[in-house]
């Protein structure tokens, strides 16, 4: 009976023992795992890492962490490079669109007188339009790409703050990792590419630099031949002895009532049906027959002639005809118009119409191929009748018009017989000469 009870109570302990066995095994044990540490990292009721107690999981862990953390710095150089490669490759066609701006404008920015001065912009894109400047530029760019050129050819980068604390932090990570060879070629293809673009740059901006000292230089040397051409000019009619300053303003000057003293005009004259004499006449008060003009030709003496009887009135005469006086006195601006159509003629004195008329010599057109003779006024002729406005406008002064067929200008006259060609007063004092 003991015995029996005995084996009872060894069962039912058994029993209790397996219960409790089991129960111990289906238990979950939580732990405090500090902030920000890694999950993988194991810790213990007291906040510390748990330490393997197999080596070989511990140095799996370690090597799992250490590709984990260059794998994220891998990623991380990636994406900085990538930028760079971006950055650079923005500056090149940049660079590519600014040299074919430049050589296409070559040409017209040449004629201009100035340039744009461009201030803040210090990029490749927007290159200082001065060459000097442009080159202390561009060397300043290539500096700054071979400093970080270098700096990703040492293609390393210290690793950041490591994520395990505790026992961890005694484990020793890589400081640096290794910049992938494919991509350091390519970065020196792209920086050997850009510098062959920039020396290119620097050579055109040369040249063109060159060509315009050369054109400066060339437009300086035309200046001065120009200035010290015009400098003799001035110089040598300085020590002329020209009396008139333009070929319009002088006179024919005759001091005595000769037949010899006279002026000729070279031009002859054409058949015309219409005429508009005008000229500036001063003549003395003393007696004599003068002559201010008269046109002549082969069988007729006396095609046109303007006559002075001394005190008398002028007369004109065409084809012997004379059915015109007007008064002298000082200088006088007379205009006379005559058109073959009934002979109607005009007479203007100093502006003034002082008297008109008809038949004379109607029909009778102005024979050509004739010589004109002057005596001491202005002289031009046209071959038709002036309005009265123009013609006013000669005697006041504020209109000139040379004759469209004897205009009075130095060529078309020569003196003869000792007759001179004299300094012309100004418009303004023959007129109100008194």
């Amino acid at each position: 009976m003991l015995n029996l009870l005995v084996g009872v109570l060894y069962l039912a302990s058994e029993r209790t023992a397996r219960a409790h066995e089991g129960a111990t095994g289906s238990r979950f044990v939580c732990n405090a795992i500090p902030p920000g540490a890694e999950p993988g990292c194991g810790y213990g009721p007291t906040g510390n890492r748990v330490q393997s107690t197999s080596p070989l999981e511990d140095e799996l862990r370690n090597t799992i962490i250490h590709l984990r953390e260059t794998i994220l710095q891998q990623k991380e150089t990636i994406v900085s490079q990538q930028g760079t490669i971006k950055e650079l490759s923005s500056k090149l066609t940049r660079c590519e669109a600014s040299t074919d701006a430049d050589t296409s404008s070559q040409g017209r920015a040449r004629g201009q007188g100035s340039r744009r001065k461009e201030y803040g912009k210090n990029t490749m894109g927007d290159l200082p339009r001065d060459p000097g400047e442009t080159i202390d530029q561009l060397g300043k760019t290539m500096q700054s790409l071979k400093g970080r050129l270098e700096s990703l050819e040492g293609g390393l980068r210290p690793i950041g703050q490591e994520r395990c604390t505790g026992a961890a932090a005694a484990a020793a990570l890589p400081p640096l990792a290794p910049l992938p060879l494919e991509l350091r070629e390519l970065l020196r293809q792209r920086l050997e590419v850009l510098e062959g673009q920039l020396l290119k740059k620097v050579a055109e901006l040369e040249e063109e630099k060159s060509q315009l000292l050369n054109e400066t230089t060339e437009h300086r040397q035309r200046t001065e031949s120009t200035l010290s051409s015009l400098l003799e000019r001035i110089q040598e009619l300085e020590r002329t002895n020209n009396a008139f300053k333009s070929p319009e303003d002088f006179k024919v000057s005759l001091p005595l009532r000769t037949n010899y003293l006279y002026g000729r005009i070279k031009k002859s004259l054409p058949e015309m049906y219409a005429f508009t004499v005008c000229m500036w006449l001063k003549s003395s008060a003393s007696p004599g027959v003068g002559t201010p003009f008269s046109y002549g030709v082969p069988g007729q003496a006396n095609e046109i002639v303007l006559i002075e009887w001394g005190n008398n009135p002028i007369e004109l005469l065409v084809d012997d005809k004379l059915p015109l006086s007007v008064s002298d006195g000082r200088w006088h601006h007379i205009c006379i118009t005559w058109t073959t159509r009934d002979g109607f003629w005009e007479a203007y004195q100093d502006g003034e119409r002082l008297g008109t008329g008809d038949n004379l010599a109607p029909w009778h057109p102005i024979k050509p191929g004739g010589v004109i003779i002057l005596g001491q006024e202005q002289f031009n002729m046209w071959d038709r009748v002036l309005r009265p406005a123009d013609i006013i406008g000669m005697a006041n002064c504020s209109a000139y018009m040379p004759g469209n067929v004897i205009p009075w200008v130095d060529a078309n006259v020569e003196v003869m017989g000792g007759a001179t060609k004299a300094p012309l007063e100004i418009c303004e004092d023959r007129a109100f000469d008194s």
